[in-house]
């Protein structure tokens, strides 16, 4: 069962709900974004990924709705949506982001668990939104362990959790990703990786040097995967294994793709390598740390990123400006753009006395260049999706 942290619930939460809903809530629950620390869409291609849960939060609130309405509000938006029945097609515009609660009540129900028939929900973030730091999927598992446990108190294994809540995703939602961002969310640990083989899915755990520190640089461009440049990659994947007749890209090694990449349209062939080689690349950064090396992990993060901005092309200038900024310091082993690209952040992996004034001197032709900073955040590994203790 996802587990209670003493430090789980926000200080603000409970009084928020009070103040939108005039009551105090029954259930709190709250869950981590995640950085994609390396394999940049292997996840839906049978491959392997490294996931970091990250100290930035979604926290979710509910309560029983006596007259069983759905009434749902985020604490960033100033009207709340309510519903005498849960709605069953997707929402746009300004309700757009209730579809992420609204497909985990849904799931609930495949999963034949139990799900609340009316509730009241607040959503509550210190995660930044659009940056690739999947603020979606901490709101999936917060939202699913908030209602699962206020229809009836309920122990759900982390690993069905996450894939609860990428059923929400992928059906309700309409975003194909694969189980990277619910899993890392799911079963994050301070001072570890999430290890997740996407197959099966399998997960465990990678020791994260003390000595690694994370920074991710949020270019503030909207990282938006439903408009359909991720679903276009998810598509172009599945034709170039189908070609290639494999049921998954990461079933090739690198050696077995060379010579095969004359079967396909270039365009095809370019995202083909980009995944057989993230595959190997996560394999590989996985013993560099099991080794402490520090210099390699870094090495191989880089390298990553000029795969996705040359092969896969999910980069933008933006965040290829921000990597080549950061890996010319002495004090980064390497960046890469995080999440699914298109938008979003640029993670570094630094030395531990790396500092924000550094940050700040090093990003200066960006910040010249686009008239504002890249936001900056120094990131520590915390703990996965849990309920917060009944305060």
């Amino acid at each position: 069962m996802a587990a209670s942290s003493p430090s789980a619930g926000s200080p603000d939460i409970r009084a928020l709900f009070e103040q939108a809903y005039g009551s105090a809530p029954s259930i709190v629950a709250r869950a981590p974004g995640r950085v994609e620390f390396i394999g940049n869409h292997t996840d839906y291609n049978g491959g392997a990924v490294l996931g970091a849960a990250i100290d930035r939060f979604v926290w979710v609130a509910a309560a029983p709705n006596a007259a069983g309405r759905f009434r749902l509000r985020s604490t960033s938006g100033s009207t709340t949506l309510e519903r005498t029945a849960i709605p069953t097609t997707r929402l746009t515009g300004a309700e757009a982001w209730a579809n992420y609660p609204i497909g985990v009540w849904h799931s609930l129900r495949d999963f034949n668990l139990p799900a609340p028939a009316g509730f009241d929900l607040l959503v509550h973030a210190d995660l930044p939104a659009g940056a690739g730091l999947s603020s979606s999927a901490a709101l999936e598992l917060a939202t699913a362990l908030a209602l699962l446990n206020l229809a009836r108190p309920t122990a759900i294994a982390p690993e069905q959790l996450a894939a609860l809540a990428r059923q929400a995703e992928n059906k309700y939602v309409g975003v194909p990703c694969g189980i990277l961002d619910q899993g890392t969310s799911a079963l994050g640990r301070v001072g570890q990786l999430v290890q997740i083989d996407c197959r099966t899915p399998a997960f465990s755990r990678v020791s994260l040097p003390a000595a690694a520190h994370l920074w991710v640089f949020n270019t503030r461009e909207k990282h938006a995967l439903i408009d359909g440049l991720y679903a276009t990659r998810h598509q172009e994947c599945l034709s170039a294994a189908k070609a290639l007749g494999v049921k998954w890209l990461a079933d090739l090694t690198p050696e077995q793709l060379a010579p095969l990449k004359p079967k396909l349209p270039p365009v095809l062939a370019r995202r083909a390598e980009h995944i057989v080689a993230e595959h190997a690349r996560v394999h590989a950064t996985v013993v560099a740390l099991q080794q402490n090396d520090l210099a390699a992990v870094g090495r191989l993060l880089t390298a990553s990123h000029r795969s996705s901005q040359l092969l896969f092309e999910n980069s933008t200038a933006s965040l290829d400006q921000l990597v080549d900024l950061l890996t010319a310091h002495p004090a980064i082993y390497g960046a890469r753009l995080t999440g699914g690209g298109f938008g979003g952040a640029v993670l570094a992996l630094t030395q531990a006395d790396f500092t924000a004034a550094q940050a700040a001197e090093i990003l200066a032709p960006y910040t010249a260049a686009h008239g504002a900073p890249a936001e900056t955040l120094h990131l520590q590994t915390a703990d996965g999706a849990c309920l917060a203790p009944n305060e």
